[in-house]
């Protein structure tokens, strides 16, 4: 067996007609870079939540470390010269970092806060398997009416651009550069160049919606003396959005369902080579998904003891309540990363805990639901970066069966980042817990938990809910403007508003100015700020923690 990394055929198809052969995720070379590439990755990812609370990006750090050896002249690291392994590199140590800090040792720290150490093991074991559904549900769901595969999913096409400078050259590094650079520049300033890199490249309503969102949470307080958060309106507001959401997927999914007809069956050859319909796949999907939920509910309910808390009904009345919170909260933070490149999965969690203290839920059992409900999202939105990079680079699904294999081979190599990342937060997570380290976020969940219901609280959540809910179907299933519009009040970072202020008017202006070729441009320049921003942000935060 070859020891090198797996490479993939030439990109124009032979005269003979052999398929692309793409690079396999377990082949040695491309297995071994994989694994170094995840441990590093799941280390950081836990250290920096810990102590500063962020989980950096580090899919740049994986494309970089497979162009890197690429260069080294030596026949076992020239399978690295492929894009496509570069792209698996890239999604392994993206998956490894997310998957062990936000969808780990996160919602792993809430038992911890809360005195129930026996139920940090149980949650560690439900929260794992809930990850690695959350990421193959997002497998399947990709390029589906709900997430098609068009969309920003901007820090993933950042990644592509990367990858693609590194491999082309010429014009696009240039204008890749330069965008890298001015994101380098711009985050050492403090300005969140993500912001503006997204506003590049996002649907227009959609991007004026999360602008909005940012500027009206940041300045309603020491303009007009509004605390909304205090008010709830950002939470209500999601909540109603959220509802309108489901249901609006739910249209999709029946709407594909009366439209098939037995004469749109295609021949078994064609079948193989081409993707199934998105709007079937969505559907058949969702159910799975409900259904591995729900089964993890129950064996968190088993496994955490808090069986023993609660009556039959009651005891009925949380798993449904659990599985609901944590497929929604799956749903809302992919609609809303795949639009804004940001996923307020902290804020979203904190919203379904919020309403299960509302039923009445015991405090043991909202611990569980808090854990479990975080622990969705993440895993979901980053394997769509991953594969929206991956996407870019197989040439945007002009080789169907191409573009079907490189996913099946991004999953697997996502599936051992997530792995790694569960070994590495199982043998850690005592040593942070003795030091009194979790992520920050933890606080709060149990804070709210200890606090206790509120009717006030109900009141708001359903007042705001309202306006939530009408924004979300003026804008429709694509425009997502409910969504984008709460995502923006869920976040309290002024400048990042201004940004997404900015990019809008550059991208309104820069067509007049420069031609038809700024759009292309843009796109790029757009992917090389998002770039800078990440990797500036990881280099600063490692420095940081190691002071």
């Amino acid at each position: 067996m070859s020891t090198t990394a797996d490479t993939e055929r030439p990109a124009t198809p032979p005269p003979d007609g052999t398929p692309r052969r793409h690079p396999r995720a377990l082949a040695p070379g491309n297995l071994v870079l994989t694994v170094v590439l995840s441990v590093f990755g799941a280390i950081v990812g836990v250290q920096l939540l810990a102590t500063l609370g962020v989980t950096p990006s580090t899919s740049l750090i994986g494309a970089l470390a497979a162009m890197t050896l690429a260069r080294v002249p030596l026949v076992a690291f020239r399978g690295f010269r492929s894009v496509h392994a570069q792209n698996l590199a890239q999604t392994s140590i993206s998956s490894a970092t997310f998957g062990a800090a936000n969808s780990l040792f996160l919602p792993i720290g809430i038992p911890f806060l809360f005195g129930l150490d026996n139920m940090i093991v149980p949650m560690l074991i439900g929260v794992s398997v809930a990850m690695l559904v959350d990421a193959w549900l997002l497998y399947r769901m990709y390029d589906t009416p709900a997430f098609p595969a068009s969309n920003p999913w901007a820090p993933g096409l950042a990644a592509a651009e990367a990858i693609k400078a590194g491999d082309e050259g010429g014009s696009r590094a240039r204008v890749l550069g330069l965008g890298l650079v001015t994101g380098i520049a711009g985050a050492a300033f403090a300005l969140p160049m993500s912001a503006f890199g997204v506003a590049l490249i996002g649907g227009l309503a959609s991007m004026a919606a999360f602008g909005a969102g940012l500027l009206i949470i940041s300045y309603a307080e020491p303009f007009f003396g509004l605390d909304l958060n205090a008010m709830y309106l950002p939470h209500g507001m999601m909540i109603g959005a959220g509802l309108v959401a489901l249901v609006q997927v739910g249209r999709t999914v029946l709407k594909a369902r009366k439209a098939t007809t037995p004469a749109a069956t295609v021949t078994a050859a064609s079948s193989a080579a081409a993707p199934d319909d998105g709007a079937q796949r969505l559907g058949k999907s969702l159910r799975l998904g409900f259904g591995a939920y729900l089964a993890i509910s129950i064996l968190l309910s088993l496994g955490t003891g808090i069986v023993t808390d609660m009556s039959v009904g009651m005891l009925v009345a949380f798993v449904l309540y659990a599985t609901v919170a944590a497929f929604l909260h799956e749903l809302l933070v992919g609609i809303a990363s795949m639009h804004s490149g940001w996923f307020p999965a902290f804020a979203i969690a904190l919203i379904t805990l919020l309403l299960g203290i509302l039923v009445g839920f015991p405090p043991e059992a909202l611990v569980v639901l808090a854990g479990f409900t975080a622990a969705t999202g993440p895993a979901f939105a980053d394997m769509g970066y991953d594969l929206k990079a991956g996407y870019m680079l197989r040439g945007e699904g002009a080789d169907p069966a191409f573009e079907l294999e490189g996913r099946r081979q991004q999953l697997i190599a996502a599936m051992v980042g997530f792995g790694i990342a569960i070994v590495v937060v199982a043998v850690s997570y005592q040593m942070f817990f003795d030091k009194g380290q979790t992520a920050p976020i933890d606080a709060a969940y149990v804070a709210a938990i200890k606090a206790g219901p509120s009717v006030e609280t109900a009141k708001q959540l359903a007042l705001w809910a309202i306006p939530g809910a009408i924004i979300q179907l003026i804008g429709g299933s694509k425009r997502q403007l409910g969504i984008m519009l709460a995502t923006g009040l869920l976040i309290t970072t002024p400048m990042a508003g201004w940004m997404v202020a900015a990019g809008l008017v550059v991208r309104v202006l820069a067509p007049r100015f420069l031609g038809r070729k700024a759009k292309e441009n843009l796109e790029v320049f757009a992917g090389g700020a998002i770039a800078g921003d990440a990797l500036y942000s990881f280099g600063n935060g490692v420095w940081t923690a190691t002071k």
